[in-house]
């Protein structure tokens, strides 16, 4: 089964990547949003389980993002995570629509622990995909872990995920542009350049000789592919 897609639409730098980076270790597909608005083009363009959302953020607030995910007819689960805290905030957060809520400051393990029974209630399955081979490289969904000739690499959160896109999309080519929107996110503001090198770490990893790759290659002038 395909792991739960996950969207966390939080506008705090700190908060947001530690949720993504424990979400992402717990075997979720997880992809990131700042804002109301950015989560709302992302939510119209791409399907997702579940969305974990702050209701403090910029532009569309969290409550009316709940609202007009509701009026659609195959809506997300939401699980609203905010640092109000009255029973007036709780009970309007399930009102329009949020199917849970989490107080700020909240543990990772109850945060996972809280999507992971919703998912189990709505019938979504988390379990991993199978594994991944190519060569001597096998890549573990479920367990965010990749070896090489039997092997355990050390990789960081971006290159495990930029490996992961290739080798479900083996041949295929892509761009700059389709990696960053993939890896990092449609938020992301810095330099596109930042996917070079990337893959030139993961390279150094994955290939036996990194200034002539055969398995992570570049294809001039659109992108690279991998086999």
């Amino acid at each position: 089964m395909q792991p739960a897609r996950l969207l966390v639409v939080e506008d705090d730098d700190t908060i947001r990547e530690t949720v993504c980076e424990a979400m992402e270790m717990e075997g979720f597909a997880v992809t990131a949003a700042t804002n109301g608005q950015s989560a709302w083009d992302l939510l119209n363009r791409n399907r997702y389980d579940l969305v974990v959302l702050d209701l403090m953020l910029p532009g569309i607030n969290g409550l009316d993002l709940c609202r007009q995910l509701r009026q659609g007819n195959d809506s997300p689960l939401v699980l609203v995570v905010s640092a109000r805290d009255t029973e007036t905030d709780r009970v309007l957060g399930l009102e329009v629509g949020a199917d849970d809520y989490l107080i700020k400051p909240f543990g990772m393990r109850e945060l996972v622990a809280r999507c992971r029974a919703l998912l189990r209630r709505q019938g979504h399955g988390t379990a991993p995909t199978a594994n991944l081979e190519q060569g001597d490289l096998c890549l573990y969904p479920g367990e965010c872990r990749v070896t090489r000739g039997g092997f355990e690499l050390k990789l960081s959160p971006k290159e495990y995920k930029l490996l992961e896109l290739f080798m479900q999309n083996p041949r295929k080519v892509f761009s700059r542009e389709q990696l960053i929107e993939q890896v990092w996110g449609l938020d992301y503001i810095g330099d596109s350049k930042t996917v070079d090198v990337h893959i030139r770490w993961l390279r150094e990893k994955i290939e036996d000789n990194p200034s002539t790759p055969s398995q992570l290659v570049t294809v001039r002038g659109f992108g690279y592919r991998f086999g």
